[in-house]
């Protein structure tokens, strides 16, 4: 089994080749046992290697040092967290099989929460709080540039107009589109001062992990985060959250008008880029964003 064709330019990743990679460069890993995870992202592979480890691969490999310098984060961050992250245990060198670096982690239990079926939103909203609040507090002497996607989190929303508008005139027929325009120019117009505090920046659910009660036990792929505009970290009020837990969500972290509105236009204009751009070659990740774009215009 391959990872989904998400990516044009996406390299070939099969289980043999992750196989031959694991033998080749840890042969103390290379009889367990592995098979693939199908986890809907967009940027890694993930394989399950034994029961205590995974595998990831960038599925477009770089040669940008972003495995290490994840690492690097992963590591200063973890202590100062309330749940638990994840935990690279060894990095793989570029091979002729595969062109980049790649990662084995530690494996992380628990499953990923799915928007109208949380055994305990309230739970949920007030854990997810805990670890935004968390995380703006961390005081790092490196301060790296928060993104998503190709995206700067530090550009001014302005800078991600012409692409939301582009997305959302490709979806025509198929979403709302005025009704989109207008949520965007309303949160494209919200005042910015500029602040910046450190951000996960892609709290969706494919990132998050719940236990059997309903609480968060983990949060995952922290490669791109770093400071930038504190609405980076709300999306899980649309990605996840009921309305009517919405709000206790929004008061535990204080946030003011401004700053919601600008979280609920970084949700849309994710949501539409994610749909326009794999709506004609992979519907099944594609179709992800059609409730979170009814929540988000539900909301406006």
């Amino acid at each position: 089994m391959s990872p989904r064709k998400v990516h044009a330019d996406q390299i070939h990743i099969d289980t043999p080749l992750v196989r031959e990679l694991v033998a080749g460069q840890f042969p103390q890993w290379a009889a367990l046992p592995l098979e693939p995870v199908d986890s809907g992202g967009m940027v890694n592979a993930i394989y399950r290697l034994g029961s205590d480890l995974s595998v990831r691969l960038p599925l477009r490999p770089s040669s940008i040092d972003a495995v290490r310098r994840e690492q690097a984060k992963l590591a200063a961050l973890a202590p100062v967290l309330p749940v638990a992250i994840p935990a690279v245990e060894a990095i793989g060198s570029p091979t002729d099989a595969f062109p980049g670096e790649w990662s084995v982690h530690r494996w992380l239990t628990g499953t990923h929460p799915a928007a109208g079926a949380l055994a305990d939103p309230h739970g949920l909203a007030t854990d997810l709080a805990a670890f935004v609040e968390a995380f703006r507090r961390i005081d790092l002497p490196d301060r790296p540039p928060a993104y998503l996607g190709e995206r700067r989190t530090r550009a001014p929303m302005v800078d991600m107009d012409d692409s939301t508008r582009q997305a959302i005139g490709e979806l025509d027929s198929l979403i709302d589109t005025r009704a989109a325009l207008t949520s965007w120019e309303e949160s494209l117009a919200a005042p910015y001062d500029g602040r910046e505090v450190w951000v996960h920046s892609d709290l969706t659910p494919g990132n998050l992990l719940v236990s059997a009660d309903g609480r968060l036990t983990a949060v995952l792929d922290f490669e791109t985060c770093g400071v930038g505009d504190p609405a980076c970290d709300l999306f899980p009020a649309w990605h996840l959250l009921p309305t009517n837990v919405r709000d206790e969500f929004r008061t535990a972290l204080n946030v003011d008008d401004a700053t919601w509105l600008r979280g609920r236009g970084r949700v849309l204009s994710q949501a539409v880029n994610v749909w326009a751009y794999q709506k004609d070659t992979n519907p099944a990740i594609a179709n992800y964003a059609r409730p979170v774009i009814s929540e988000v215009l539900g909301d406006a």
